[in-house]
C-alpha cells in the first residue's frame, strides 16, 4: 500500500507540473499582450506631446475611435489616455472613473520618474481591471490604459480547462498505479 501512495505521488508532481506549466505561460502571454495597444499609444503620445502637440490634441484624438465622448473604464473596452502634470493632476483626459477624470496612485509617477515607464494592473474599485502603461515626457506623464475584462476571461476559461484536465489526469494515474501494482501483487502470489 505504502509503494502505490508514493507511487502515485510521485506521479501527481509530475503531472501537477505538465499540467500547469503550459497554464502559467499561457496566463503570462495573454496578460502581456494586453498591454501591447497601451505601449503604443502612451509612447506615440508622450512623443507628441514633446514633439509639441497640446495634452487636449492627444486626448481629441484618442477620442474619435469613441465618438468623442470620454470612455467609461468601468464598463468599456476601448483603450483610453489620461495625460497628467508633473504634480500627478490630471490635464486631459479620454476617460471617465464614476464621472471624475481617473487619478492613479502618487508611488506610480515615482517609479515612472525612476525607471522612464511602468506597466502595471489598476484596480481602483473592486469591479475595475485595467492594464496601464504610465511614460513620462518633458511636462508631465502619459497613462493609457484598456480594460482586462476579456483577458481574464480568457485566464478564468484556460484555468478551468486546466483543473479539470489536471483533476482527470490524477484520477487515471490513480488508477493505473493501483492496477500495476494489483497485477504485480497477482504475479507474486501465483
Amino acid at each position: 500500500m505504502k509503494r502505490i501512495i508514493l507511487s502515485w505521488i510521485l506521479l501527481a508532481i509530475l503531472i501537477t507540473g505538465i499540467a500547469w506549466l503550459p497554464y502559467l505561460l499561457v496566463q503570462q502571454d495573454l496578460r502581456q499582450e494586453a498591454n501591447d495597444p497601451q505601449i503604443q499609444l502612451a509612447e506615440d503620445s508622450a512623443a507628441s506631446l514633446n514633439a509639441g502637440q497640446t495634452p487636449q490634441q492627444i486626448v481629441a484624438a484618442a477620442t474619435t475611435s469613441n465618438a468623442g465622448s470620454k470612455v467609461d473604464i468601468a464598463k468599456s473596452l476601448v483603450p483610453y489616455i489620461v495625460i497628467y502634470d508633473t504634480t500627478g493632476k490630471p490635464v486631459a483626459s479620454s476617460a471617465s472613473l464614476n464621472g471624475q477624470d481617473p487619478s492613479i496612485p502618487a508611488g506610480i509617477f515615482a517609479d515612472v520618474r525612476k525607471n522612464g515607464e511602468d506597466r502595471i494592473s489598476w484596480q481602483p474599485p473592486s469591479d475595475v481591471r485595467s492594464a496601464i502603461i504610465v511614460t513620462q515626457y518633458k511636462d508631465g506623464f502619459v497613462m493609457a490604459g484598456r480594460s482586462l475584462r476579456e483577458v481574464e476571461k480568457r485566464e478564468d476559461n484556460i484555468e478551468q480547462f486546466t483543473l479539470i484536465a489536471w483533476l482527470v489526469l490524477l484520477v487515471v494515474a490513480l488508477i493505473d498505479v493501483i492496477i500495476i501494482f494489483w497485477q504485480d501483487l497477482r504475479l507474486k502470489r501465483a
